[in-house]
């Protein structure tokens, strides 16, 4: 039965691989000169993603919130691994879901060659392979005094839809209705990522929350940072809710943006606004890299902002 699941739903064509679906090991070829980027991320039912979502929208998430991660590096998304534990083998379901993750994956140009599957609770483990010219990864570690701060996109939508979600923001359906896709269909910033190599000195893909994840590059860059809260960029319905502390907590920490954070010098301003045009995605200028530690938010009255937490943690209750 598992090898007659794997050939029905998982089997394609990868002309980019020596060897694809279907031995113990897939047999990759990289293209002469260039670095492997590797990533992997596991999403949990229950944890990641509710047992009532769309099996589409699951496939579709689980591979762009990989391909995020190779976005954050400038790399060039090529080939991915999926290992799935399945309460049953039920075909419905997985017929929904590789066609989410396949209709992500053709968006990318990445092929499926390999993986694994068992029964369990269910679960997603995807790796992703990527390639990026040597000395061009986009690094946490690049960050420069006096940066500027950018962000792709817009934040909060997601946090914002989990926590309509759950209960713990009010919003009228309408509203809600314009903030859950960014939850249930993110969408990776691979171009982008690519257009930034050689002028991005700095980025991170935002999964658990804008503090939290550019404390990462604060951290391994030894410098930090100052935002302007009234910079951030959001949709138009969630300025309107910003009154609420949860909302204002969903820009500030929350997760699932899957947009890029990332630092550049001044002088490279028209540079960066080039490559997001040539991206297709806007980008916002939030603030700049300091020498001293820590990270300050200035508030719309040009006092500091006081915020409990920065982001998600994975091992909270």
């Amino acid at each position: 039965m598992e090898f007659d699941l794997i050939a029905r739903h998982f089997t394609r064509a990868t002309p980019g691989a020596v060897l694809g679906v279907g031995d113990d090991c897939a047999l990759l070829a990289p293209t002469p000169g260039m670095q492997l980027a590797v990533s992997s991320d596991m999403l949990l039912e229950g944890r990641h993603f509710s047992p009532q979502d769309s099996p589409a929208g699951i496939g579709h998430k689980s591979l762009a919130v990989n391909l995020s991660d190779l976005a954050a590096m400038g790399a060039t998304p090529r080939w991915a691994t999926l290992a799935i534990a399945l309460p049953e083998a039920n075909d419905a379901w997985l017929t929904a879901f590789a066609r989410g993750f396949y209709r992500m994956a053709e968006q990318h140009g990445i092929e499926l060659v390999g993986g694994d599957t068992t029964r369990g609770a269910l679960t997603l483990s995807i790796t992703v392979i990527g390639e990026v010219p040597p000395g061009h990864a986009l690094r946490r570690d690049g960050a420069r005094p006096d940066d500027d701060v950018w962000v792709s996109g817009v934040l909060g939508s997601a946090a914002m839809a989990l926590a309509y979600r759950q209960g713990r923001l009010f919003m009228e359906q309408i509203d809600a209705a314009k903030v859950l896709p960014a939850l249930y269909l993110p969408t990776p910033r691979v171009e982008l990522g690519i257009a930034l190599r050689g002028i991005a000195t700095s980025a991170i893909d935002i999964s658990d929350g804008l503090l939290g994840d550019l404390g990462h590059i604060l951290e391994r860059s030894l410098v930090g940072a100052t935002l302007e809260f009234a910079a951030l960029p959001t949709l138009p319905v969630v300025q309107t809710y910003l009154e609420h502390a949860v909302a204002r907590d969903c820009v500030l920490a929350g997760g699932d943006d899957y947009e890029l954070c990332f630092t550049a010098p001044a002088g490279k301003r028209d540079a960066v606004e080039a490559a997001a045009q040539s991206a297709g995605v806007a980008v916002t200028r939030i603030g700049r890299i300091t020498a001293g530690p820590g990270l300050t938010v200035i508030g719309p009255d040009g006092r500091p902002l006081s915020f409990e937490h920065t982001g998600y943690d994975h091992f909270a209750a």
